[in-house]
Order: structure tokens, then C-alpha cells, then sequence
């Protein structure tokens, strides 16, 4: 059975850093052939692809309302996924996800579809 776990989230202030984990269990990412990615949705607003990295190549994107704060990294021996969260912002305050993921130009990133295996996210939140 697939379960994906997302976790690391808190609250912070403003500036301050955090690093959030991806912890599939039933799969490993290595396996799935797939790039993997983070996606994060505010309250009010729909789920957006943030970040985005190549399993085999370790190729990397991100959105520019992320680019040069946050770092993604992956962990084939952990079988973990992580996102380094820097200098956060009270925008970044949004709840976290990890699925794998697709970019097109821009570049935006969307989740392969069909996906059903969501995990819960994790929360963060930053405040002035």
C-alpha cells in the first residue's frame, strides 16, 4: 500500500528557514521512473507545483516566487525527498505536498496525472 508523508512543516517568523521531508512508504522514488515535486496550496487558493527534480539526473526547477530560497534534495538511500526552505516569507505560509510531478515551459509544474496517493502535507506558516 502506497502512503506518502509529508512532514518538517511549523510555524515560524519571517527569514527564518525550514526543511520539509518526503517519506514515501510502498514505493521508492528511484523505482517510479518519475520526477518528483513539491506543491503547496493556501487557504482560498487552488494547489500549485513549486518545485520539481529529475530522479536518475537530479535536474531541478523551480517557480519564481521560490527560486533562490528554496533547494530541493533527494536521498536514495533514506528514500526521502526534502525541501530547503530559506528566508520564508508570509506568503510562503501554505500547507506542503510531494507527487511526482511534470514541467512545462515557464516553468510550471504540474502533478502527473492520475495521481491517488495525496498524502496529508504538512503546514507551514510564517508570520511577521
Amino acid at each position: 500500500q502506497v502512503q506518502v508523508v509529508e512532514s518538517g512543516g511549523d510555524s515560524v517568523q519571517a527569514g527564518q528557514s525550514l526543511n520539509l521531508t518526503c517519506a514515501p512508504s510502498g514505493l521508492t522514488f528511484k523505482e517510479t521512473g518519475m520526477a518528483w515535486g513539491w506543491y503547496r496550496q493556501a487557504p482560498g487558493n487552488e494547489r500549485e507545483g513549486i518545485s520539481c527534480i529529475t530522479w536518475s539526473g537530479g535536474r531541478t526547477w523551480y517557480t519564481d516566487s521560490i527560486k533562490d530560497r528554496f533547494t530541493l534534495a533527494k536521498d536514495d538511500v533514506r528514500n526521502a525527498l526534502y525541501l530547503q526552505m530559506n528566508n520564508l516569507k508570509l506568503e510562503d505560509t501554505a500547507r506542503y505536498y510531494c507527487a511526482p510531478c511534470t514541467v512545462v515551459s515557464g516553468p510550471t509544474i504540474l502533478p502527473v496525472r492520475p495521481w491517488k496517493y495525496w498524502g496529508q502535507g504538512t503546514q507551514v506558516t510564517v508570520s511577521s
